[in-house]
């Protein structure tokens, strides 16, 4: 083998050695810059309200600063798509929700399930199901009961795929409900329709109607988690009243582009684990009506599996798409 050869497969062999061992010195350094959590709602919900609380505590077990990015539109599929898009280096990760697992199953997706992959779970805000304050119904049972009589009752949702709409399917296709779906943009919108009393009900996230029904403006039938809220603990699951299949909260998980280095998914599910564990992080969301649960790597791939399952057969039974 001549000279000239025999350096250049020295230097292909040297190159080939420094690609193959890039990933894992990325993952070595990792963090040593901010790193961006992408919110794919707007600011104040549940979903930003606990990545936040997340990004506070998993800062200081890091030691790197993590801003919150709100990127909301079409239903959760804009801030998706750019984390679904961005580099797998470990600084861009997805704060991702219920509809991050239900969008490609009702819509077209620029993306596929595939381009992301489960990282932690950071918490949840049980569901609540709503009625105007004045309404008869005392619980989740006598308002089915009244559903079935007559022309049914209005049940107005976040749009279609939202967490409202998925209970309302439940409430219709295993337990008989006659509920007649009234779709709007926002559940502040949906919300705001059982507040002036033009609907006859609907569920959302704790954090976000228990003030609401403390200060007597709104009725709660049930929480629709699988046990009662922390911060409001005189209120049934639906479980409890006999709806074993109406389990739905407004969860918040991280997720990575798909390819980002195994050790740094490991330090993140760590570092988001040990954040939703701190006593001072406990309080401040359990005071908001919002559960923590953080957990393992292996805990939060587990759950995506089981509700992509859950989902996917009410998305099925329900024939939900979003024309």
């Amino acid at each position: 083998m001549n000279v000239s050869r025999r350096a250049a497969l020295i230097c292909a062999a040297a190159l080939a050695a420094g690609l193959q061992a890039t990933p894992a010195l990325a993952a070595d350094a990792w963090p040593s810059r901010p790193i961006h959590f992408v919110v794919p709602f707007g600011p104040g919900g549940a979903n930003d309200l606990l990545a936040r609380a997340a990004a506070d505590g998993a800062s200081k077990v890091l030691g790197q600063p993590i801003v919150v990015d709100n990127k909301p539109g079409a239903g959760a599929v804009l801030g998706t798509d750019i984390v679904a898009k961005a580099q797998p280096d470990g600084y861009t990760f997805l704060i991702s929700a219920a509809g991050v697992i239900s969008n490609s199953m009702i819509r077209k997706v620029p993306y596929k399930d595939t381009d992301l992959v489960p990282v932690a779970m950071i918490g949840l805000a049980p569901s609540v199901i709503i009625v105007p304050a004045n309404s008869p119904y005392k619980d989740l049972k006598e308002f089915v009961a009244a559903s079935k009589q007559g022309a049914g009752l209005h049940f107005s949702t976040a749009g279609i795929g939202s967490t409202p709409h998925f209970i309302e399917g439940l409430l219709t296709t295993r337990y008989g409900a006659k509920l007649d779906l009234v779709p709007y943009k926002s559940g502040g919108e949906s919300v705001a329709a059982v507040l002036g009393s033009q609907v006859d009900a609907t569920s959302e996230a704790s954090i976000v109607v228990l003030p609401s029904v403390k200060a007597g403006k709104l009725k709660a039938l049930a929480t629709t988690w699988t046990k009662r809220i922390a911060a409001y603990p005189e209120l049934p699951t639906a479980v409890e009243q006999g709806f074993d299949e109406v389990r739905f909260a407004h969860w918040a998980g991280v997720h990575a582009p798909a390819g980002t280095p195994q050790a740094i998914l490991d330090r993140m599910a760590d570092a988001v684990d040990k954040a939703m564990k701190d006593p001072a992080t406990v309080k401040r969301v359990t005071d908001m009506g919002i559960e923590p649960v953080g957990g393992t790597r292996a805990s939060f791939v587990k759950f995506v599996d089981e509700e992509r399952a859950r989902l996917g057969s009410v998305v099925k039974a329900t024939g939900m798409k979003d024309e």
